[in-house]
């Protein structure tokens, strides 16, 4: 494949159009749009100095190519999904693996690489002649002696292949992403091992039988002589086998060390005034952050202290210097069934105590008008409705598992388990478009808990489901944007454990997602989840606040996870086994110790600002006298979500109200 080597528009135009005209034995392994070619590292927005193109793998009969050409416009980008899967359920796996990340099999997140709208293409492009084709370029994979990726930072991911004949060619920017998919697919064809001397640098080997024999003898495995080595197997066996197998290991990781010196491809192919690639690392993220401050937290506001902060008519006063208090402290046991109504919206702030009944006669009505609508489904009814009994069916199954170790909820005929069942099949009724979803169940349990009553349950839970009902939706945007978010948090706060990360192939957190899914309902006993969460609802510092909680768990974690040898199964296994074991009050110092850093570095990226709401030009925040259950919600949700709560004055159903046989704060503790 030499040949195909050729610099110019014209002789690369002729090679891939004949590559083109080459329809036996040849079959298209893989493709990835949306890679561009940066011929200028100044940060220019003129069409010419970025190149749109696509990337393919390409089986022939005797070879397999790597390909990149230019293009004119885009394509659609390869999707993650994250779908909901049922046990046992293979239906919508794909050739991708199911990659587990370290929740409930019930929640699979699926990897799909899919294209919309573009017609399958039965043979590859050939680029357009002219000036950008010249960039164009097809490498044998036998003639591939490297990969340097980027290194990791805040922009795009690009690779630099580099040939045995030493040409290292432009680096290919994804602009997409696919870097992992593109290395992944290659693996098929090639081993990768990364360098002893440079991280970021892939040693090509060729999967062959002979090169492995070869490497084999290289090592010497046996060279203290037979007789010496039957003797250490017998007096140790598990380390005679394993001591020398190390060896392979260590071998395939990079034993055949790069030439010092790379060969840059040659000027005549490369644009005016293009600079070394390594200028490219400028997008990297090197904060100068100060001393991390040392955070104490507060004693719980008692209901001494929250009664004065209602004047007479009961209308809370200094709103925001009650929600500092609850984020620095927290609440007692005796105010948390009144505060949690206000938190979550179910009592606007400035209401007065007659208001506040008059919201729950209405609210309270509205409750039991919804769930009256389920409740006279037929059952002749319901077998014609898949979707009313496809949730009923979910919903049964949640709340037979769901914090049965609490005291609150265990027993088989615990009046509990029957109200979290009323509660979530009315909110279905409440949001159709939502519905149910697994992880619901435990976002109700806590509050219903807490209020001790169903309709209050079912408002307060409506509150918090305006924050977080984005965490449910199918397309799994949300999600997968506030692990993006994180990992930018991590980065700028702590690059070498991104670092680590990235070479164990958990740079995507994926093994956070049940963190910020259900906002770390498993992973602290239930009364530090009661705490977390209404230091959360403050919205204080910043409505993305619980993004740093799962920062202060991977700080808290650093030294465990970056002295050891983990991979990235040893990874989640290690984050699945924290849960139960941490202090949340701990967590929330290191939280607002992280915050506080933050918000004091003077070389914050604009994006990091915004993300914690510290840019100045953003919008203020949302005015203290509305109804807002917190800042997330638009001005017309905030009317509509003028949420009542019920201190009870009357209610219609005995079965509504349940009377705790203990004191709450005696109840055993969430099983994982």
């Amino acid at each position: 494949m030499a040949s195909c080597q050729t610099s110019g528009s014209d002789a690369n135009a002729d090679v891939l159009m004949c590559l083109v005209m080459e329809s036996d034995g040849y079959k298209l392994a893989f493709e990835k749009h949306g890679v561009f070619l940066h011929t200028s590292t100044k940060r220019q927005h003129d069409q010419d100095s970025m190149i749109q193109g696509v990337i393919r793998i390409i089986e022939k009969s005797s070879d397999v190519i790597l390909q990149w050409i230019p293009v004119d416009e885009d394509e659609d980008a390869a999707q993650i999904h994250y779908r909901k899967e049922s046990p046992g359920s293979t239906d919508c796996r794909t050739e991708e693996e199911l990659f587990d990340p370290g929740y409930e099999p019930d929640w699979a997140v699926i990897s799909t690489v899919g294209t919309k709208g573009r017609p399958q293409e039965e043979t590859p492009k050939a680029p357009k002649s002219g000036h950008r084709g010249k960039w164009a370029f097809i490498i044998s994979l036998s003639d591939l002696k490297s990969i340097r990726k980027s290194k990791p930072g805040l922009g795009w991911s690009y690779l630099i292949f580099i040939t045995k004949d030493g040409v290292s060619y432009q680096a290919l920017h994804f602009h997409q992403g696919g870097t992992k998919a593109l290395l992944k697919a290659l693996r098929k064809y090639i081993i990768l091992a990364n360098s002893p001397k440079d991280s970021r640098l892939y040693l090509v080997y060729p999967h062959d039988s002979h090169a492995l024999s070869h490497s084999f003898d290289e090592l010497q495995m046996f060279d203290d002589g037979s007789s010496d080595l039957f003797s250490r197997f017998f007096g140790d066996p598990y380390t005679a086998t394993f001591g020398g197998f190390s060896k392979v290991t260590n071998f395939f990781r990079g034993a055949l060390r790069p030439q010092d010196g790379v060969y840059q491809r040659p000027l005549s192919e490369m644009a005016v005034g293009l600079e070394d690639e390594p200028g490219f690392e400028v997008i990297t993220c090197q904060v100068e952050l100060g001393e991390r401050p040392i955070v104490h937290r507060q004693e719980p506001v008692g209901e001494q202290e929250w009664e004065s902060y209602f004047d007479l008519e009961g209308r809370v006063i200094e709103v925001e210097g009650l929600k500092r208090r609850i984020f620095s402290g927290g609440l007692s046991p005796g105010t948390r069934k009144e505060a949690w109504k206000f938190l979550l919206g179910y009592y606007p702030w400035n209401s007065t105590v007659e208001e506040r009944k008059t919201i729950v006669r209405e609210k309270t009505d509205e409750y039991f008008r919804m769930k009256l609508q389920w409740k006279s489904v037929t059952d002749d009814q319901e077998k014609r409705n898949t979707l009313l009994r496809g949730y009923r069916s979910l919903i049964e199954r949640d709340v037979s598992r769901t914090d049965r170790n609490n005291k609150f909820y265990e027993g088989n005929d615990n009046p509990g388990l029957g109200l979290l069942n009323d509660v979530l099949m009315t909110y279905c009724m409440y949001n159709f478009d939502l519905g149910y979803v697994q992880g619901m169940s435990d976002l109700l349990s806590p509050v219903l808990f807490v209020t001790q009553n169903e309709v209050d349950s079912f408002w307060c839970f409506s509150g918090f489901m305006e924050l977080v009902h984005h965490n449910f939706e199918e397309s799994q945007e949300s999600m997968k944007k506030q692990l993006a978010q994180l990992n930018l948090l991590l980065r700028v706060l702590d690059p070498a454990l991104c670092d680590f990360l990235d070479s164990k192939d958990s740079g995507n957190l994926s093994c956070c997602f049940r963190w910020l899914l259900i906002w770390f309902k498993r992973e602290f006993s239930f009364q530090d989840i009661l705490l977390l969460w209404e230091v959360l609802w403050t919205g204080l510092p910043s409505l993305n606040f619980h993004l740093l909680i799962g920062c202060g768990i991977l700080d808290l974690e650093r030294e465990a996870l970056m002295n050891s040898d983990y991979g990235l199964n040893e990874i989640l296994k290690h984050i699945n086994e924290l849960t139960m074991k941490m202090s949340v009050e701990d967590i929330l110092c290191r939280a607002e110790a992280l915050h506080q850093q933050l918000a004091h570095c003077q070389d914050l990226p604009l994006n990091v600002k915004e993300l914690l709401g510290l840019a100045e030009f953003k919008s203020p925040a949302p005015s203290t006298d509305t109804a807002s259950p917190l800042q997330p919600l638009s001005p017309s949700q905030v009317h509509e979500l003028d949420l009542t709560d019920s201190v009870s004055p009357s209610q219609p159903d005995s079965s509504i109200e349940i009377l705790p046989t203990e004191d709450t704060t005696t109840s055993q503790s969430l099983s994982p």
